[in-house]
C-alpha cells in the first residue's frame, strides 16, 4: 500500500477528531480539578462582587456527587473514544504493530496535553478556571444527568451488597473542621501565627466546649456570708479584687443572691450620707443582692456567651444535675479563652503555673488546664477524659500517683513533683524522642 492511499482524507479526519478529543479530554480533566479545589469561600466572594460565573461554580460544587460522575463520564468517553480511533488509524498505517505504537503515543498525548498541563494550570488558578468552565460543564451535567443518576443507584447497590450504606447528603467535614483544617494548615506553614491561629481556633471551639471545662472551681469562689457584721462584709468587698461576690446563708451551698461593688457603694451612700441616714445598723444585704443566675456545667460556652449576651449579665453559677454547687463562670473567661489572659489593674498577679527547666522538662502547676499547655507550647495533649494536667495524670494511672513517681504516655514523661494531700500539685513533663 502506498503512501497517497494511506494518507487520504479519512486518515486526516482520523487525526483531526482524536486531537478534537484530547483537547476536551484537557477540557474535562482541568474542569474538575478546578471545580474541586476551588475554595467555596473565595468563590463566594467573587460572586458577592457581581461575579457570575463564580456564582454559577458555587452552584455547581454543591452537589459534588452529580458533578464529579457528570464530569468524569464525559472524561472517559472521550478518552476511550480517542484511544479507539487512535488504535485503528495505526493499525492501518503500520499493521500490527499499530496496536502497541497506539498505545505508547496516546499514553504520552494523554498524560501530558490531557492531564498533567490542564490539571496543573487548574489547581494554580482554580477560583479563575473555575469561573471560566461553569457555564460548559453546567451543560454537560444537565446531558449526562440522567446516566449519571443511573451510574449512582448501580454504585449504592453494590455497596450495599457489602454491607456498606451511603448517604448522599452527608458532608465528609463541616465548615468549621474545614475552616479549623486551613488556619492549622495555615500555621504549619508560616502563614498563621500562632497568636493568630490560638485566637481563631479558639472562637470555632466555642461550641464544643463546656461551662465545666474553664469555670472556677467552688474551692477557689469567693462569697460573702450574709449573717457577717455589716462592717465585715464592707471591708471585705472593699479587699477583694471582684466586682462580683456571690452570698450564702449557713451553708456556702445556699447561695441566695450575688452582690455588685457599685450597688454596694450606692447603698453605703444611702445608709451614710444626710442628717438621717440610719447608719449601717440598717444594712441588709439581701436588700442589695441581686438574684444569682445558676447555669448546668453541660452547658456549651457558644451557648453561655448567648445567654450572657441575651441576659446583660456577666456573672453565673455553675452547678451540677443534682444541683449542687460546682464553680462559677464570667463573659471573660469565656472571652479568654479566644483572645487569651485578660487582666486589669485590679487583678491579682497569678504565680506563673509553667515554668521550662534547663533539662528540657517543664514544671507544671497541676491544676493547669491541657487546653492552656497545649497552646503555650504546641503539644497536642489529649483533652477528652480530664480538663486539667493533674486529672490526666491521675485518670491514665488510674491512681494518685505518690511524689517522685513517673509516667510515659501520649509521647510525653510525667513525673509527680509535689503532691497535697490528694491533689497533684505540680509536676514535670518531658516530651520523648521519637
Amino acid at each position: 500500500m502506498d503512501d497517497t492511499s494511506i494518507l487520504d482524507t479519512g486518515f486526516w479526519i482520523t487525526a483531526a477528531a482524536i486531537f478534537g478529543l484530547l483537547f476536551l479530554s484537557a477540557f474535562f480533566s482541568g474542569s474538575e480539578t478546578a471545580l474541586t479545589a476551588a475554595s467555596r469561600g473565595k468563590l463566594r466572594a467573587q460572586a458577592d462582587r457581581g461575579n457570575k460565573g463564580a456564582g454559577r461554580a458555587l452552584r455547581l460544587t454543591e452537589d459534588s456527587e452529580r458533578l464529579i460522575g457528570s464530569v468524569l463520564l464525559g472524561n472517559n468517553l472521550v478518552n476511550i473514544l480517542a484511544a479507539s480511533l487512535a488504535t485503528a488509524l495505526f493499525t492501518r498505517t503500520f499493521g500490527e504493530s499499530g496496536v502497541a505504537l497506539a498505545t505508547l503515543v496516546m499514553t504520552l498525548l494523554v498524560l501530558i496535553f490531557a492531564e498533567v498541563l490542564p490539571k496543573t494550570y487548574a489547581i494554580t488558578n482554580a477560583e479563575t478556571a473555575a469561573a471560566r468552565v461553569s457555564p460548559i460543564i453546567r451543560i454537560v451535567i444537565m446531558v449526562f444527568s440522567p446516566v449519571v443518576r443511573l451510574v449512582q443507584m448501580l454504585v449504592r447497590g453494590v455497596l450495599r451488597l457489602f454491607g456498606i450504606q451511603t448517604d448522599p447528603d452527608s458532608a465528609v467535614l463541616s465548615a468549621r473542621e474545614e475552616i479549623a483544617g486551613a488556619i492549622t494548615l495555615g500555621h504549619s506553614e508560616g502563614a498563621v501565627e500562632k497568636e493568630h491561629r490560638d485566637r481563631l481556633l479558639g472562637a470555632l471551639d466555642l461550641e464544643d466546649r463546656t461551662v465545666e471545662e474553664i469555670m472556677l472551681h467552688r474551692s477557689g469562689i469567693e462569697m460573702i456570708d450574709a449573717d457577717a457584721d455589716p462592717e465585715a462584709i464592707l471591708s471585705q468587698a472593699l479587699q477583694s479584687p471582684h466586682t462580683r461576690l456571690p452570698v450564702y446563708r449557713d451553708d456556702q451551698e445556699n447561695i441566695i443572691g450575688v452582690i455588685h461593688a457599685k450597688d454596694l457603694l450606692r447603698e453605703m451612700d444611702r445608709l451614710m450620707r444626710g442628717d438621717e441616714a440610719p447608719g449601717l445598723d440598717g444594712f441588709d444585704i439581701t436588700h442589695v443582692a441581686m438574684k444569682a443566675y445558676f447555669v448546668p456545667e453541660t452547658t456549651t460556652l457558644d451557648d453561655q456567651m448567648r445567654q450572657f449576651l441575651r441576659r446583660h449579665t456577666h456573672f453565673a453559677l455553675v452547678v451540677d444535675e443534682y444541683g449542687a454547687l460546682q464553680g462559677l463562670i464570667t463573659l471573660e473567661d469565656i472571652l479568654e479563652e479566644i483572645v487569651g489572659e485578660i487582666t486589669d489593674e485590679f487583678d491579682v498577679e497569678e504565680a506563673i503555673n509553667l515554668t521550662p527547666g534547663a533539662d528540657g522538662n517543664y514544671l507544671v502547676d497541676g491544676s493547669m488546664t491541657i487546653r492552656d499547655l497545649n497552646r503555650a507550647t504546641d503539644w497536642n495533649l489529649p483533652d477528652e477524659e480530664a480538663n486539667t494536667v493533674a486529672g490526666l495524670v491521675i485518670h491514665e494511672a488510674q491512681s494518685i500517683p505518690v511524689e517522685g513517681q513517673c509516667f510515659s504516655f501520649h509521647g510525653f514523661r510525667f513525673e509527680v513533683a509535689a503532691r497535697e494531700q490528694n491533689r497533684l500539685t505540680q509536676l514535670k513533663i518531658r516530651r520523648l524522642q521519637l
